[in-house]
């Protein structure tokens, strides 16, 4: 496999990234072919092999969302109920939310690309926002996928061969797992926050309108 994709170098990286493209606008996990990326294509190859399908992916069907299945789409997020709040959320502050819901586990990923075709935010903010925020995920994938790669031939090749290698990659993979758990964590709570001040706004709002009523 490593030999073809070294004889077949644009051709593999052609058919990674349209395969990434499909699996984001079918709404299909990324997390394997993300690992994939890894083990196949080393580090700084695979990271950048997966943010091109990745954000070709979540671009395709954030347009899609907007112009072609708005019916399907709307049906589907239903049963996330606080899409609501986020979708209101996008009208005062759409990069920011965009940039928070990427890095935080919070909403389901492949499904948010489509949802967001419905928000207010604009094309270029949500692009940008999801390429920074999908970054952190990106690298720890498939610097995990690269761990797994690198093991595997030191199985091959005897503990002797690579040692001081791998033992730098796991070292990196550690932090680079403490680090992107501390970037999802502060996500998690500032976008918490930001929803629940969305929520209290929409109440003083629903407040002085009844008040203008009576």
């Amino acid at each position: 496999m490593a030999m073809w994709v070294e004889s077949h170098r644009t051709f593999a990286w052609i058919i990674f990234i349209a395969a990434y493209t499909a699996a984001s606008i079918l709404i299909i996990p990324g997390t394997i072919l993300t690992l994939a990326a890894g083990f196949i294509f080393g580090i700084p190859t695979g990271i950048f092999l997966v943010s091109v399908g990745s954000l070709t992916g979540a671009a395709s069907a954030f347009i899609v969302g907007r112009f072609l299945a708005r019916d399907w789409v709307s049906k589907r997020i239903k049963s996330f109920p606080s899409f609501e709040v986020l979708d209101k959320a996008t009208r005062h502050k759409g990069f920011i939310i965009v940039l928070l819901t990427r890095l935080s586990p919070l909403f389901p990923f492949n499904l948010l690309n489509y949802a967001f075709g419905l928000t207010a935010v604009r094309f270029r903010d949500y692009v940008l926002a999801s390429w920074i925020g999908m970054a952190p995920a990106i690298v720890l994938y498939v610097y995990v996928g690269s761990v797994a790669e690198n093991l595997s031939q030191l199985t091959v090749n005897g503990i002797s061969e690579g040692t001081e290698k791998n033992a730098l990659l796991i070292i990196g993979l550690v932090a680079t797992l403490i680090l992107t758990f501390l970037i999802t964590r502060m996500a998690t709570r500032a976008l918490t926050q930001h929803l629940k001040s969305e929520t209290a706004r929409d109440l003083t709002s629903n407040n002085i309108d009844d008040s203008g009523n009576d």
